[in-house]
């Protein structure tokens, strides 16, 4: 796999490239974030490595600029762990975030998953009708999903979703009516392995709400069921 790390701690990069690459990864590094983000727009990479602090441009608008051309996989470094900057960096489109103290284990796991959910789709096999005929659509009011080109339209204004976005929307959607507890959801859209999503899927959600311009508080699409989960209204 092809990842990108952009990260100026040039003592953490080689250690990060030493580790990731005897485990099937072949890993570019780059210092600068304008370098970077170049890069990322030009190549076919399977995830992005993105430090927060960068010199020339920040992470978050690495992140921003990023996020307006390419649904490539994003995993965020932020060097305190603070929640703020793993907020801001989940809503502006970031697929996952490690504090810096991450261990080499958990950089692994949590780089496998991402790019793991972002493939998820196309692993799956098609889905049928009883009548045997392909399903590509689902339609619910005015919202419709392409699932084969990962595409969401709300009244035929195009919706820019993340992976993780889509993936959840589609689980939801699938199963909509049905109230689905996090972890239920965390099933649908990455496997019973993966267990290093957790509460951040409440920042996913938001985002997602955001988008299809949904009030929490009077929602048309996604309802929150307090202490439970999430349901898709029919």
């Amino acid at each position: 796999m092809e990842i990108l790390l952009i990260d100026d701690d040039e003592k953490l990069c080689r250690l990060i490239q030493t580790y990731l690459e005897p485990m099937g990864f072949a890993v570019e590094i780059v210092h600068s974030g304008k370098v970077g983000l170049e890069l990322a727009l030009q190549g076919s990479f399977d995830a992005v490595l993105l430090d927060v602090m960068l010199p020339e441009i920040d992470g978050f608008e690495v992140l921003r600029q990023l996020r307006q051309h390419s649904k490539v996989p994003v995993l965020m470094f932020t060097a305190r762990g603070d929640e703020t900057d793993r907020i801001v960096g989940l809503e502006m489109g970031a697929d996952d975030y490690l504090p810096k103290t991450f261990s080499s284990r958990e950089l692994l796991a949590r780089l496998r998953a991402v790019v793991r959910r972002s493939k998820i789709v196309e692993t799956e096999p098609t889905k049928v009708t009883a009548e045997g005929d392909c399903v590509e659509q689902l339609c619910i009011r005015d919202l419709v999903i392409d699932m084969a080109a990962r595409s969401v339209h709300l009244r035929d204004e195009s919706l820019s979703l993340t992976a993780i976005e889509f993936d959840l929307l589609l689980a939801m959607v699938e199963n909509c009516g049905r109230i689905l507890s996090r972890d239920r959801l965390l099933d649908l859209v990455a496997g019973r392995d993966y267990t290093v999503f957790d509460r951040s899927i409440d920042v996913h959600i938001s985002s997602l709400r955001h988008k299809l311009k949904d009030n929490p508080k009077d929602p048309n699409y996604i309802k929150t069921v307090r202490s439970v989960g999430y349901m898709f209204i029919k």
